[in-house]
C-alpha cells in the first residue's frame, strides 16, 4: 500500500507540475495580449492626435489663403482705382471748360485727348475692345439684342450694327458686345 500510496502522490504531483506549467503559458500569453494590446492602443493615439493636428493645420491654411485671396482682390481693385482718378480729374475739368467755352472744336479736341488717355490705360490693363465691324456674328463675343433684315445678301449672318461695345481682359470676355444681326 505505501507502494501505490507513492505512486499517487508522484501522479498528482506531475498533474500539479502540468496544471502550473499550463497556467504559465495561459499568464504570460495574457501579459503579450495586454503587452500588444497596450502597443496598439498606443499607436491609435498617436496617430488620431496626429489627425486631429493635421486636421486643424489644414482648417487654418484654408482660413489663411480665403484671407489673403480677399486681400489681394480688395488691393488689385484699389489700384485700379487709384489709376483711374486721373482721367476723372481731366473728366472734371472738360466739364468746366464746357461752361466758360464757346469753341465746340476745343472742347472736341478735350474728349479725345481724354478718350486716348481712357484707351491707353485699357491697354495698359490688357484691356481690349471686341472688334464688331464688318465681321460675322460670333456668340463668343456678341449678344444679338435684335435682328434686321438685311439690306444685302453679304450681310446675312453679319454684324450691322453695334449698340455697346463689348471688352476682352486678358482674352477673357468681360462685356458682350451688343450689336444688330442681319438676317
Amino acid at each position: 500500500m505505501n507502494q501505490e500510496k507513492k505512486s499517487e502522490d508522484i501522479v498528482e504531483k506531475e498533474d500539479q507540475n502540468q496544471e502550473n506549467t499550463s497556467q504559465e503559458p495561459k499568464v504570460s500569453e495574457e501579459v503579450a495580449s495586454e503587452n500588444v494590446s497596450n502597443e496598439w492602443e498606443e499607436k491609435y493615439n498617436q496617430l488620431n492626435d496626429s489627425h486631429l493636428r493635421l486636421m486643424a493645420e489644414f482648417d487654418n491654411y484654408r482660413k489663411r489663403t480665403l484671407r489673403e485671396k480677399s486681400d489681394l482682390i480688395k488691393s488689385a481693385g484699389e489700384s485700379v482705382l487709384v489709376n483711374l482718378l486721373p482721367l476723372a480729374d481731366d473728366f472734371e475739368r472738360g466739364l468746366q471748360a464746357l461752361k466758360d467755352s464757346t469753341d465746340v472744336e476745343a472742347v472736341r479736341q478735350g474728349m479725345e485727348l481724354i478718350y486716348s488717355k481712357l484707351a491707353a490705360f485699357f491697354q495698359q490693363n490688357g484691356v481690349k475692345a471686341i472688334e464688331t465691324e464688318d465681321s460675322e456674328f460670333d456668340t463668343e463675343f456678341h449678344e444679338a439684342i435684335t435682328t434686321i433684315p438685311a439690306p444685302t445678301e453679304e450681310l446675312k449672318g453679319k454684324i450691322i450694327d453695334c449698340v455697346q461695345k463689348g471688352y476682352l481682359l486678358n482674352d477673357k470676355v468681360i462685356r458682350f458686345a451688343k450689336v444688330v444681326v442681319g438676317e
